[in-house]
């Protein structure tokens, strides 16, 4: 029986759809193996196959090869980074959301990149704003208009040879984006959806597409709201790259840089040194898990 590399693409109901590069994509069921020792297969998981049926592309999954890392939220095997994207207007950049976003990936150790679309639609100004924005905060931010094709090259020169979770709200132009890095992308979509007519369960789930060679894009469902439960209160300020050059010159050890005097990552705030829109999510999400605990 023949045995092929591949990775998942997408599970659905205890299905598993396995892209091998060159032969297809493969609907696979998961061995009671894995089941037994626990182990639940992801999207993302580089697993071997064996092939019960090449015309119908039928297959088991018979071994889920080491993972380098995995993604609690969304769920996902492997991934590299994150490109979160949201719209420079229309709708207006919920930097709110967009900062739990940042915090979620980073508490799961995973670089991202901040990408603002809909750039054509605004004043050079507004895209000042949201460079000063995050300019300290070390994460690297690009600008694009995927309607006028500018700054496209530069977005697909930063996904090459990785798997990257593509990330945003609804509205922001996220699957347009996906259309242009993947423009089969419609057609492997097409390959899943008609293996998964026979009857099954088609909810929306995160899927990946393969780009080229070692390129792969997780499209993952838009988000609307993120909750930060899963943090202490202590640990969000180490999440906010760019107050640690300050925090040397607060007088407490362990500084909150909420009430206490002194604080020099206040003083930051009020001199323009930091966003004062970031230090007010960093408030806000304080302000959460301090409520959620009381609870």
């Amino acid at each position: 029986m023949s045995e092929f590399a591949g990775k998942i693409i997408k599970g659905i109901g205890g299905f598993y759809y396995v892209f091998v590069e060159d032969r297809g994509i493969y609907e696979c069921k998961a061995k009671g193996t894995f089941r037994n020792q626990g182990i639940k297969p992801l999207v993302g998981d580089n697993v071997r196959i064996e092939c019960l049926n090449e015309e119908e592309k039928l297959g088991n999954m018979v071994a889920i090869l080491p993972r380098k890392k995995v993604l609690i939220r969304p769920a996902v095997a492997n991934a590299d980074q994150a490109m979160v994207v949201f719209a420079a207007a229309e709708p207006n950049p919920n930097f709110n959301l967009l900062d739990r976003f940042l915090l979620s990936m980073q508490k799961q150790k995973v670089p991202t990149i901040i990408c603002f679309n809909k750039v054509d639609i605004v004043e050079d100004r507004d895209i000042m704003q949201l460079e000063q924005t995050y300019e300290n905060s070390g994460y690297k931010v690009c600008f694009i208009s995927v309607k006028k094709q500018e700054g496209l090259e530069e977005v697909k020169q930063l996904l090459q040879n990785r798997t990257t979770v593509l990330a945003g709200p609804s509205g922001v132009g996220k699957s347009s984006l996906l259309n242009y890095l993947v423009p089969e992308a419609d057609m492997q979509t097409g390959q899943v959806s008609e293996k998964i007519k026979r009857g099954r369960h088609t909810t929306r789930h995160s899927e990946i597409f393969h780009v080229e060679g070692d390129t792969y894009i997780v499209d993952t469902p838009g988000f609307s709201s993120l909750y930060v439960n899963q943090f202490e209160k202590e640990e969000i300020k180490e999440y906010f790259g760019e107050f640690t050059e300050y925090e040397k010159e607060c007088r407490f050890l362990g500084c909150m840089h909420l009430k206490e005097p002194d604080c020099g990552v206040k003083n930051a705030v009020q001199a323009g040194k930091i966003s004062r829109i970031r230090y007010e999510n960093y408030k806000q999400m304080v302000s959460e898990v301090e409520q959620q605990r009381r609870w």
